[in-house]
């Protein structure tokens, strides 16, 4: 009868897990850690203009992606003035509309925001005590439910 493919499978592996465990360890060159510590030593000396940016303070990469944002502004406005012929009304016109939605969300945003403030505002503080409450005891439970399965789980073993 023959094994079954997974039992072969399984077999396969641990003979070419255990054939590599038995390999030597090989050894990295002597020159190596030199040459690693040295190139991590003058990448920590670079000024954090030079490094990438990730490693930016936060407050340079804010002001580099809104100096992003208002030169991409500025390239788009620049370039419909160009191909509206140097016309300033067609240049208006081609901006009126994005400026108009931008202050149709805005006031939109606001009469949400007003809604809900009279709504929350209706509400009994009662109420809201009790519903702080209860989330309190949701996330008890849960925390104690969690702590239950990880003792049942993890820590028998």
């Amino acid at each position: 009868m023959n094994p079954l493919p997974e039992d072969h499978e399984a077999k396969l592996e641990r003979a070419i897990h255990q054939t590599l465990r038995a390999l030597p360890v090989r050894r990295a060159p002597r020159t190596l850690e030199a040459r690693v510590f040295s190139e991590l030593e003058r990448r920590a000396a670079l000024p954090w203009w030079r490094q990438s940016f990730a490693h930016w303070p936060l407050a340079a990469r804010a002001i580099f992606l809104l100096g992003s944002v208002a030169w991409v502004k500025l390239v788009l406005m620049a370039s419909v003035w160009v191909m509206a012929g140097f016309d300033s009304t067609a240049f208006a016109a081609a901006f009126s509309t994005p400026v108009a939605w931008i202050e149709t969300t805005i006031s939109l945003a606001r009469g949400v925001a007003d809604f809900c403030s009279i709504v929350f505002r209706s509400i009994p503080p009662l109420w809201l005590y009790g519903a702080a409450a209860f989330v309190a005891a949701l996330y008890a439970a849960l925390f104690g439910l969690g702590a239950a399965a990880y003792r049942t789980l993890y820590v028998s073993r």
